[in-house]
């Protein structure tokens, strides 16, 4: 479909959370409304799924006018929560609690495989640095387009990304038409780096975080990870397999192109090949076209991939061989994270709370995690400043935790480094965790 019928319930939540925040109702009310809310929202990706499958029910020359009528339907929602809607996020300065405040506690494909999910939402941003109420909901990770624009793109659907990263690299290393940054946006198209028993069963019998259909597995399906087997729904073994398959495919096409038979970018080919199946591709001269599944659900695949890479290209540009040992899983474990909201105060070494980290509560948790002696920082930027050695910013490696938003208290910010001049952090009010360039006037200390 060419629009998510999930995000038409996402939309009314986000209003509605604005509406209850911007209130001068009770707290205590509040806060019902906010957990009633996060229900809501919690509930859009299953019912957005039930109407697809109501959709595919319906006579084939009846889909194309129920699809219409939900995109309609969504575009008119949108239209009227407008108003409601919090302001998009605007950089602001990068504020922590006091040092001596305490911690809070898709549609089918034709004849290739993928079926497009949308993973859960997150929770609230209930306070500002001021401590006034925040005056609306804040949608975070997966967001269903159009609320996803209207917030900013995030780094990430969802955190599990950290599982994939290793694989997307070395399977980005297979030829020089596919890089990992394709393979990323790929993957949150098809299914939102969902794997194991977690990644869904497309109707037509598509499966595993690839969405590979039977026959085309069992081609390309070999042991990556030297596990003794080659599983469909492992990430390993699913990631090298979508890279061969997009290689074969991308070599194939180029030949095509030499000999007339096919025109358009080789790329966007091979994308749309991954989606309709590469006889879609000869068949049409280029871009596949003319049946409704082309129109309405590859092009927008190739366009929505194609418009995602550069978010994956800061988070997939570090060296691999740096992504290793203490320091990787200190990454890995904030990438978990990846699209969950910034609360004041927020987490603390156990992981997020109150819908959320601040800074320190997710570099507390990230380094809690990845150390083996449950090794525990303290909790404000200012106390972590005094944890390990400093080094020079050329030094670091990915783990290391960055400072910055210095006053006369010293640090007001602190970043993990993931490498490439990039960070992750949970940056401010209004935002979420992300990735973003190293800020100017950082210093790194090596805490483990």
């Amino acid at each position: 479909m060419s629009v998510d019928p999930s995000a038409v319930i996402v939309a009314v939540a986000a209003a509605l959370g604005g509406v209850v925040h911007g209130s001068d109702a009770p707290p205590t009310l509040k806060d019902f409304g906010t957990q009633q809310v996060q229900t809501i929202t919690d509930s859009a990706p299953a019912i957005g799924e039930q109407i697809n499958e109501y959709i595919e029910l319906l006579p084939q020359q009846s889909q194309g006018p129920a699809e219409q009528a939900v995109a309609d339907l969504a575009g008119a929602v949108q239209s009227a929560v407008d108003p409601y809607l919090p302001a998009a996020p605007e950089s602001a300065p990068i504020v922590e609690p006091p040092a001596d405040e305490p911690s809070p506690q898709s549609g089918p494909a034709t004849d290739s495989r993928a079926s497009e999910q949308t993973p859960d939402t997150s929770g609230p941003v209930e306070v500002t640095p001021s401590g006034e109420p925040f005056t609306g909901y804040v949608p975070s990770r997966g967001l269903p387009s159009p609320i996803a624009d209207f917030y900013g793109p995030t780094t990430g659907s969802v955190g599990a990304i950290a599982v994939f990263i290793p694989w997307f690299q070395k399977a980005g290393d297979i030829c020089a038409g596919i890089k990992a940054p394709t393979l990323a946006a790929l993957y949150a198209a098809e299914n939102g780096f969902r794997y194991g028993t977690t990644a869904p069963v497309s109707p037509d019998g598509a499966q595993g975080p690839g969405q590979f259909m039977p026959g085309t597995w069992a081609r390309y399906g070999k042991d990556a990870d030297g596990d003794g087997r080659a599983n469909i729904l492992d990430v390993a073994d699913s990631v090298m397999a979508s890279g061969h398959l997009l290689c074969d495919m991308y070599s194939e096409i180029e030949d095509w192109k030499k000999r007339g038979i096919v025109s358009g970018d080789t790329l966007d080919l091979t994308i749309a090949g991954y989606n309709a199946g590469i006889g879609a591709v000869r068949r049409s001269g280029g871009m596949p076209s003319g049946l409704m599944d082309y129109e309405n659900q590859t092009k927008p695949y190739v366009a929505k991939i194609r418009a995602t890479e550069p978010r994956y290209k800061s988070i997939l540009g570090f060296r691999s061989e740096d992504f290793e040992g203490t320091g990787s899983r200190v990454v890995e474990a904030a990438l978990r994270y990846l699209g969950l909201p910034y609360v004041w105060g927020g987490g603390d070494k156990s992981g997020p709370s109150g819908g959320g980290f601040d800074c320190s509560g997710l570099t507390s948790y990230a380094v809690y995690s990845a150390s083996d002696a449950g090794f525990s920082l303290p909790r404000t930027s200012e106390t972590q400043w005094n944890v390990g050695v400093e080094v020079p910013l050329a030094d670091a490696k990915p783990g290391d935790l960055l400072f910055g938003n210095w006053g006369p208290g010293g640090p007001g910010h602190v970043a993990i480094y993931i490498g490439n001049g990039q960070m992750v952090h949970a940056p401010t009010t209004g935002d979420v965790v992300r990735i973003a360039p190293v800020f100017d006037g950082m210093r790194v200390r090596r805490v483990m």
